[in-house]
């Protein structure tokens, strides 16, 4: 058996082999420590190997489902070694390798997120280009690009398709890339041979899954790096499932610049999928009420990838506005939440590893069609229905003799498992309930059988028995052996007895005694013709899936915008983006207080605003509402706002929040400037662009530097669409350029307390209001106070007279002045209300320790000195 298990262990040196042995899944040697030190199971040793005990550990295998999910978030490879033959004894068991589980390659429940995509991605590189491909095993996708290679763009495109393992080819490996990805994504990447890249076989491969003689029809005849990237997915998953891939049909063939590009520091910023923050909250997490859990992938797919084509976007809005039209998502929410996944199931369906209960999850997705069908027709029942929603209805399709026949075929609530039998239903085959019968009925049967052949015979002391050795028989004493009709067939001789066989109780041993095994085997064989047949009509059912996947998503976006008074918003040619009274929606649903809208005008005369104002006053939430807003549109969902115009938008880039790179040595204000460096580099004038305190993270004069270059490069060369919060007040000079505008988050100051208003107006900001945020934020009050000591030593410091050589400097295009900044320059930055002489007696006072007559003096005193201050 260990032979066995070496032989096996080395074609799969590099993943963990699930050994099977009767009830338990075994590893041994390495395999078992690791597993052991991963999934916390007990360490055992059983026999010897060069004299030293063989590790081994193990896991049941009725439970070995929860063991792999735990293996598969670590980014372990799991081989399944099965027991195929039958227990002899002679030897051991056959068994042989019928699945390996890779991150990538999922297909079971138990093992995925419900809401979230399995997505397996390979790249082909080859000098200059690159060839993308995409496949999501258990939804059937498969996708390709190809494109010129930049290292930049091929992050932005990994962000977006989000893997969950990469492959590589082996041979053409670059350790720069591979550290690349690494840094960006934590996903495994796994190395294969040059031969599944092959570009000459490529073709071939592709051809023989989609049955066809050639791929013209696709799209991708002249793309050999999108191709090779394609068969290398179709080698491995046939690899990894050991079976054909009926479901994968189809390639489409897209095009980055379909998309809005969102590099992986835009999507973390504005926390699309994720939050930033364990308890925050993420876009996706606020929208997703979607009644399926395809519709929630879909959601996310469609927040990742952003589309470009407004006929795709306007299809997508006329369709969710008709739904919002009389409450009509309603009764669609109602007919779609009592479907399951039936996009998973019909890829176990097409690769043999659908369940029972899967059959019912697809049984109860079809009784729910006709409901869905009805939803939808006051839609459709006039000229003006919108094309997507009539093309939806079709293509749910009629699945009611589908229905029926499942309804038929198995039982109401089936067992999880096939094994022990009792998921086909009574009624649909007749040789499995004649099995059944006899398997359960054979005690009646032997006692009618026995009162049967007493009155034929007229023996009344005939007995009908059974045991192992013997099976079935007639016993007759030996005075009544004389009497044993002709057709009794002796089958042993004892003492006193005799015992017969007749072929009517010889038929009936050969039934019952292999009724339960054969009565399995037939409902196995039963269970495999209706997968078969499922395979047949996969291409009408992946169909019928995907349209209530998007029908579920333009439910939703209805839903959204009725509970949350969201906006259809309206697209244009010309750049810019529009925006009137937009809310960020997040911290709208989040707040326990009253949002406060704000408007955005962008335009190719204003294309940059200059944004101060005090912390905690509302610049980063203002931006990043802007650009959710704008993801949104190009979505096709309603938006957060009374109206929204917006024009072509090409990226979003932020750079926004601060936060070193320790594992790579980058300081904080390397990773600003990095981020920075990105955005100059690759916006356009299409661009969207936030950037928040450019500049903060070196010295004073070096920041300001930075900072003015970069607003003079983004409005002047660049020329994109930006919004630029910034503490540097001096850059509210450039207000005078005239793509350039300045607004400010307003704030007031009330008995020395700060109010935070969270509005924006035009103009620039008149003070940072620092030390009252750091009260608000709870910086000790002896640190409060001497930082207004401080500030009373600068305003007292008579430097007067470089305040204007200062400035002068700072904003000529010559070099800058390395004189101490002026009074006004420091107040600007961190200006606070003055204290009075009475106000400072008054704290350092130590009432407890006063007696009465000190108590009166220092009343005398502070009242002379509130006389001499006035």
């Amino acid at each position: 058996m260990m032979q066995q298990y070496i032989n096996v262990k080395m074609e799969h040196p590099h993943s963990l082999l699930f050994y099977r042995m009767g009830d338990f899944y075994e590893l041994f040697f390495d395999d078992a420590k690791k597993a052991a030190k991963l999934l916390g199971i007990t360490l055992t040793h059983r026999g010897k190997s060069n004299g030293d005990p063989i590790p081994m550990a193990g896991v049941p295998f009725h439970a070995a489902e929860g063991y792999l999910a735990r293996l598969v978030k670590k980014g372990e490879a799991v081989v399944i070694c099965e027991q195929v033959g039958e227990v002899t004894g002679k030897g051991p068991v056959e068994r042989k390798v019928v699945r390996i589980i890779t991150p990538g390659t999922l297909t079971d429940d138990a093992l995925l997120n419900s809401t979230q995509n399995s997505n397996l991605v390979a790249l082909s590189i080859h000098q200059n280009q690159i060839g993308i491909a995409l496949l999501d095993l258990s939804a059937g996708i498969f996708k390709v690009q190809q494109q010129d290679f930049k290292p930049e763009m091929l992050t932005i495109e990994l962000a977006r398709l989000m893997p969950s393992e990469i492959l590589i080819n082996e041979d053409l490996v670059d350790q720069n890339i591979i550290d690349m990805i690494q840094k960006q994504l934590e996903c495994p990447i796994t190395k294969r041979p040059n031969v599944d890249f092959n570009s000459k076989n490529a073709d071939k491969t592709l051809c023989d899954q989609f049955n066809v003689a050639t791929l013209s029809g696709f799209g991708v005849d002249h793309l050999p790096l999108a191709k090779s990237a394609a068969a290398a997915l179709i080698h491995y998953a046939k690899e990894t499932q050991k079976t054909a891939l009926p479901h994968i049909r189809n390639i489409t063939l897209e095009q980055s610049q379909d998309f809005i590009a969102l590099d992986p520091v835009t999507r973390r910023n504005l926390e699309i999928i994720e939050p930033l923050f364990e308890h925050g909250t993420s876009l996706f997490n606020l929208i997703n009420d979607c009644q399926t859990a395809m519709g929630s992938r879909l959601l996310g797919r469609t927040l990742m990838q952003p589309v470009r084509d407004c006929a795709i976007l306007e299809a997508r809005l006329e369709a969710t506005e008709q739904i919002l039209t009389g409450y009509y998502e309603s009764p669609i929410r109602l007919a779609l939440k009592e479907i399951g996944d039936i996009e998973r199931v019909l890829s176990r369906v097409a690769l043999g590893s659908a369940r029972p209960r899967d059959l019912v999850q697809l049984r109860q997705a079809c009784a729910q069609i006709p409901y869905l069908h009805e939803s939808l027709l006051p839609l459709l029942q006039h000229n003006s229905a919108p094309k997507l929603l009539q093309q939806l209805n079709e293509d749910l399709g009629d699945v009611e003799a589908l229905h029926q026949h499942l309804g038929a075929a198995i039982v109401e609530n089936p067992p999880v498992l096939l094994r022990d039998g009792n998921v086909i239903a009574e009624g649909f085959d007749a040789e499995l309930d004649e099995l059944r019968q006899i398997r359960d009925h054979a005690g009646q049967f032997l006692i009618d059988l026995e009162a049967k052949e007493r009155q034929t015979t007229g023996i009344n002391t005939l007995k009908i028995g059974y045991n192992r050795v013997s099976g079935y028989y007639i016993e007759l004493t030996r005075a009544q052996a004389e009497q044993a009709p002709s057709h009794y067939i002796r089958r042993q001789t004892l003492k006193n007895v005799e015992r017969y066989i007749t072929p009517e109780l010889k038929g009936f041993e050969d039934k019952v005694l292999s009724s339960e095994s054969r009565a399995l085997a037939r409902e196995k064989m039963l269970f495999e013709q209706l997968l078969e047949q499922l395979r047949a009509n996969i291409a009408e059912l992946q169909l019928m899936s995907s349209a209530i996947a998007q029908i579920d998503v333009l439910a939703n976006f209805a839903h959204q915008a009725r509970i949350r008074h969201w906006a259809r918003p309206d697209f244009s040619p010309e750049v810019g983006v529009h925006i009137v009274a937009g809310r960020h929606p997040v911290v709208e649903a989040v707040s326990k207080t009253p949002f406060t809208p704000n408007s955005t005008q962008l335009n190719s005369h204003h294309r940059l605003a200059i944004i101060t104002g005090p912390n905690m006053g509302g610049k980063s939430t203002f931006m990043r509402q802007t650009a959710l807003i704008s993801l949104l549109a190009y979505c096709g969902s309603f938006v957060p706002a009374e109206s929204a115009t917006l024009g072509p938008i090409d990226r979003i880039f932020t750079r926004i929040g601060s936060a070193d790179d320790l594992s790579t040595g980058k300081s904080t204000f390397m990773v600003e400037m990095t981020e920075t460096s990105q955005i100059l580099h690759h916006a356009t004038q299409q661009s969207l662009v936030l950037m928040d305190e450019v500049g903060r993270g070196t010295s004073t004069y070096d920041g300001l530097s930075l900072a003015w270059a970069c607003v003079l490069d983004l409005s002047k060369r660049i020329k994109c669409l930006c919004l630029f919060a910034t503490h540097y007040f001096e850059l509210t000079e450039l207000g005078h350029e005239s793509t350039i505008d300045n607004y400010h988050v307003t704030a007031k100051e009330l008995n020395g307390n700060l109010i935070l208003l969270h509005k924006v107006q035009a103009g620039p900001a008149s003070q940072s209001h620092g030390l009252q945020v750091a009260k608000l934020a709870g910086i000790p009050i002896s640190v409060i106070k001497e930082a207004q000591k401080r500030l009373k030593i600068l305003e007292k410091q008579n430097i007067t007279a470089t305040n204007t050589s200062v400035q002068n400097d700072l904003f000529s295009e010559e070099q800058p002045s390395l004189d101490m900044p002026s009074v006004e320059t420091v107040e600007r930055l961190i200006e606070v209300p003055k204290q009075s002489v009475v106000e400072d007696t008054l704290t350092e006072i130590d009432i407890d320790n006063l007696t009465p007559r000190q108590a009166l003096d220092q009343l005398y005193q502070l009242k002379a000195l509130l006389k001499h201050s006035s």
